[in-house]
């Protein structure tokens, strides 16, 4: 199941579970959509893996599957892979 962490590893934006504009690489990196594309051009800055779309938990899940709470930033990890 997915964690759904609250923020951007970049700039540390708040992405709340129903954030439209969160982007995840498969191990769950987790980026808005300005730092994926603009920053890191949709690539993964710590995997070299592919940003996509988060999917949305829908509420009655939420309730029973909460998202996680734990922040993960890196201002200075956010340099596209390979760069």
């Amino acid at each position: 199941m997915l964690s759904l962490r609250p923020n951007c590893e970049c700039c540390n934006a708040d992405l709340p579970p129903e954030a439209a504009d969160a982007r995840i690489c498969s191990f769950e990196c987790t980026f808005c959509a300005d730092c994926a594309d603009t920053r890191l051009q949709g690539r993964c800055p710590n995997c070299g893996g592919e940003l996509l779309a988060r999917p949305r938990r829908p509420a009655a899940a939420l309730a029973r599957h909460p998202a996680s709470t734990e922040r993960v930033f890196k201002p200075a990890g956010c340099a596209p892979s390979g760069a």
